[in-house]
């Protein structure tokens, strides 16, 4: 099948040549191809300066980021077989890392389906589509997805920023099947009620598992303080795991809900406390009670999600750390984590040596950690790799 020409300006190709799947609008030659004669996920060749085809994309001509590389062989066609090819390789290599149908089925780009993220809860599929360019493609995709795997239920998860800028519905959609109120999985020999429906984001945060599985093999006995918990994934774990005493903080009724109904059915509810409330006046209001405790999980939403509030997203992350220290008792452990892709690991690692040397504690990094194998990097794109976390053994100055 044939598709019509996007060409991009002379010298714009180098960074799709070297494995990115991004084109921005910048880059477009706008007098040999409009971007007006495009509509909203239009499949299109993309073309060099000098009319050698690279591959094929989709385009969004009111998007800053216009077009996504879907595959590199011009000649092909963008249909079921293709669809089924790409979400067979994802689950593949999800049946060979995983024992247990609990997973990120797809990561988008990592995944060779820019605009595409698919979190597995066994037979149900929590699905977000971010791009007009995928939006064309969900009927084929949902048809996809009940031929591979035999879904209970697919819920297309609409409540994201990123469809907004892509001028897409926010409403969600249950595609397929029947969703249950609550489901159950299993993670790090822990069980988890969860809401995919009201949930944050797909219901779920499978990327911090293996982190979770670290930390909680070294709680055991530890007072901890569970920052941002959520549903309770690195509270409850630790708690499986043998820690003595653990407090979930977090503003969400909901989940807090979710996390005290999951303490029960691992029979560790007599260990654990669950607190409404900000974080940062929960870690004031410790401070001034002369509050201390032995392990703490720092582990916030994404405070810099556009460029533009990288400043005050610094500040915040700064202030959480620093106020984090204050309440961490001698000899603790911190888990300082961020997911803002754009706060580096670089940013993350001064903000902890800064934070530790003004109060005059002495902090050493003994392991780190980032996105778990069902989030895999795409080494071109930067994009990609998002999740950075620190082990910290905090003591006294020496």
């Amino acid at each position: 099948m044939s598709y019509p020409e996007l060409f991009l300006k002379k010298h714009e190709d180098k960074r799709l040549r070297q494995g990115h799947l991004w084109v921005f609008s910048n880059e477009i030659d706008s007098k040999r191809s409009p971007l007006e004669q495009f509509a909203a996920g239009d499949l299109v060749v993309i073309n060099d300066s000098a009319g050698k085809a690279l591959g094929i994309a989709y385009v969004n001509p009111n998007a800053l980021i216009c077009a996504r590389l879907l595959t590199r062989k011009p000649n092909s066609s963008i249909g079921e077989k293709f669809f089924k090819t790409r979400l067979s390789q994802a689950l593949a290599l999800r049946q060979r890392l995983f024992d247990q149908p609990f997973y990120r089925l797809v990561f988008g780009e990592s995944d060779g389906l820019p605009g595409l993220v698919i979190d597995r809860y066994d037979s149900v599929l929590s699905v977000q589509i971010t791009t007009a360019g995928m939006e064309v493609h969900k009927q084929l995709l949902v048809n996809v997805l009940i031929e591979l795997i035999q879904p209970s239920a697919i819920l297309l998860k609409n409540d994201n920023s990123q469809r907004q800028l892509e001028n897409l519905s926010l409403e969600a959609e249950l595609a397929y099947g029947e969703l249950p109120d609550t489901l159950l999985i299993e993670e790090n020999n822990a069980r988890f009620l969860i809401n995919v429906a009201d949930g944050q984001k797909t219901g779920w945060f499978y990327d911090h598992r293996c982190s979770r599985a670290q930390f909680a093999g070294w709680s055991k006995d530890l007072k901890v303080l569970d920052l941002f918990s959520y549903a309770g994934a690195w509270g409850i774990t630790a708690a499986v795991a043998g820690a003595a005493e653990v407090t979930c903080v977090d503003s969400s009724e909901s989940a807090l809900t979710l996390a005290t109904e999951s303490a029960v059915l691992n029979g560790v509810q007599d260990k654990m406390h669950f607190e409404r409330n900000d974080v940062f006046e929960y870690l004031k209001q410790a401070r001034e009670q002369n509050l201390h405790f032995d392990a703490i999980v720092l582990d916030p939403p994404a405070l810099i999600k556009r460029k533009k509030d990288y400043k005050a997203g610094y500040e915040a992350y700064r202030r959480l750390n620093h106020l984090a220290l204050q309440v961490l008792s001698n000899d603790g452990v911190l888990v300082s984590a961020s997911c803002s892709h754009h706060l580096s690991r670089a940013d993350l690692h001064e903000i902890l040596r800064s934070s530790a040397r003004h109060i005059d504690r002495h902090l050493v990094f003994f392991a780190g950690g980032g996105q778990g194998p069902d989030h895999p990097i795409l080494p071109a794109m930067p994009e990609t790799e998002y999740l950075k976390t620190f082990f910290c053994a905090v003591s006294s100055r020496i």
